[in-house]
């Protein structure tokens, strides 16, 4: 059995030796893919994140998944840019799950102004910025960093019946930290940049969340040359590919890409989970 064959019988039972010492008896995050760039993740003390949740409309989201009741209980959801494929459904699980939405600032505030979500939904965050979402947890942080794309939201106007393009802020990427001292780097869409080595060096995440599909993103070379020359993590899992016939990049080329490395390849299929 080939190295991505092995990987891709993860299931939720699949364990990385990420957690720290100091808290080893803490249990461990669940992150499912769920296709494109949507992840729920379900931190160690049970805290919910959805991100970029494109879940209905998405070709390669497990049918058991596009039906918004059956996701369970949100309590966070973070977008990292405007584009249909990424905060299609975040507007309706906040509503629904009252979770807010953390995103570009000026995303959040087209999303205020009309009157997509109210505005105690739509906080406002920029790069570099770190919030605390949740006041009985204050050990999960989340910070804004550079991505290197593009940003506009698509909204149906209900009086006219037309598409409107309107402002999406500036992309971006998250780090995630979590209670048991775990770091996700969630990059969202993005192509290369020279600050993936300071961002690598700064924030050190142990999982890297990275699309290889190309066209809209990096492709596998690009993807697999951050991964081992800039970011460094000790896990990554490749996203943002499968979904668009444009997006052409697939997981055997991104694991050829790579080549030997200490890097451990989560090749994950939508529906799987792996735990840290």
């Amino acid at each position: 059995m080939n190295f991505v064959r092995h990987l891709l019988t993860l299931t939720a039972s699949a364990m990385l030796a990420l957690t720290s010492p100091a808290n080893a008896q803490m249990g461990k995050a669940e992150l499912l893919w769920l296709g494109q760039a949507a992840f729920k993740l379900t931190t160690p003390t049970g805290k919910v994140i959805m991100i970029d949740p494109w879940l209905r409309a998405n070709p390669i989201t497990p049918p058991e998944y596009k039906s918004l009741e059956k996701i369970g209980k949100v309590d966070l959801i973070l977008v990292t840019h405007g584009h249909g494929d990424h905060i299609a459904d975040a507007p309706a699980l906040a509503l629904a799950h009252k979770a807010r939405v953390f995103a570009p600032g000026d995303l959040n505030q087209t999303l205020t102004l009309l009157r997509v979500l109210p505005p105690e939904l739509a906080p406002r965050m920029n790069k570099s910025g770190t919030v605390t979402p949740f006041a009985d947890e204050p050990r999960i942080k989340i910070t804004a960093v550079k991505a290197e794309h593009s940003s506009s939201y698509v909204w149906k106007n209900p009086d006219s019946g037309r598409d409107e393009n309107h402002v999406g802020g500036e992309p971006v990427g998250f780090i995630i930290t979590l209670e048991n001292g775990v770091k996700i780097y969630h990059m969202g869409d993005t192509g290369l940049f020279g600050d993936m080595k300071f961002i690598g060096e700064y924030y050190q995440p142990d999982v890297l969340l990275i699309p290889i599909g190309g066209n809209f993103t990096m492709g596998p070379e690009d993807a697999a040359f951050a991964t081992t020359q800039w970011i460094k993590p000790k896990s990554v899992i490749p996203m943002h590919y499968g979904a668009n016939p444009l997006a052409k990049g697939t997981l055997p080329q991104f694991e050829q890409a790579l080549g030997k490395t200490p890097i451990q390849l989560l090749g994950l299929k939508p529906g799987e989970t792996a735990s840290f």
